[in-house]
């Protein structure tokens, strides 16, 4: 069924908000990911509200916290909004300390009601195509680029399969389980390479 006038609502919404924002490290527009998650999500049997919510799932943490949120209730409705809150893991800014906060999120997905872990998955999937095609092209200097550094980042993502896997697996968790797995192969055949080459050196 053809999504409707909310759906257009968010896509104008989510541009607009997020307009002079870049993905981390890429320059490339955020609005991007919005729209790659909300396709992922959509394309996996996501209902209008799970795509809007999926146009919208970073707008809180990015732009206006609880404010924002509530703003998003107004417009979109609760079941949007529920959405949207079970996939923010922080309304601070600045934001707490990286490890606790995703260690929370992680420990959040595991119970949290299918809709937000459609969205969620579909979000770190997407996130995570990403980190695989920059990982291939850069090499380990992309994990310059996050928070948790290269240990921490392969932590989290491999906590989320774990957790979405525990929770009930679908299509969007298996895909990032396969994803997270090709991450994993390829730091391990570079720090083997690491290895070697210091090996040499000495």
């Amino acid at each position: 069924m053809p999504y409707g006038e909310k759906f257009e609502a968010a896509l104008v919404y989510a541009a607009r908000l997020h307009r002079d924002q870049t993905r981390k490290g890429s320059g490339i527009p955020y609005v991007n990911h919005l729209l790659a998650v909300a396709a992922i999500v959509g394309e996996n049997g996501g209902t209008e509200e799970e795509v809007v919510a999926a146009l919208l799932h970073d707008a809180p943490e990015d732009h206006g916290g609880r404010a924002r949120l509530e703003e998003i209730r107004e417009r979109f409705g609760d079941e949007v909004a529920e959405i949207v809150a079970g996939c923010t893991d922080t309304y601070e800014d600045p934001k707490p300390a990286w490890r606790p906060r995703k260690e929370a999120y992680v420990a959040h997905v595991r119970t949290a009601p299918a809709s937000v872990r459609l969205v969620s998955a579909a979000d770190k999937l997407h996130n995570a195509r990403s980190i695989l095609a920059d990982l291939r092209s850069l090499g380990d200097e992309l994990w310059d680029r996050f928070t948790g550094g290269k240990e921490g980042t392969l932590w989290y993502y491999r906590a989320l399969v774990e957790a979405y896997t525990a929770a009930g697996a679908n299509a969007v968790a298996e895909e990032l389980d396969r994803v997270v797995r090709e991450i994993e192969a390829l730091a391990r055949h570079a720090k083997t390479l690491e290895g070697r080459k210091a090996g040499r050196r000495d």
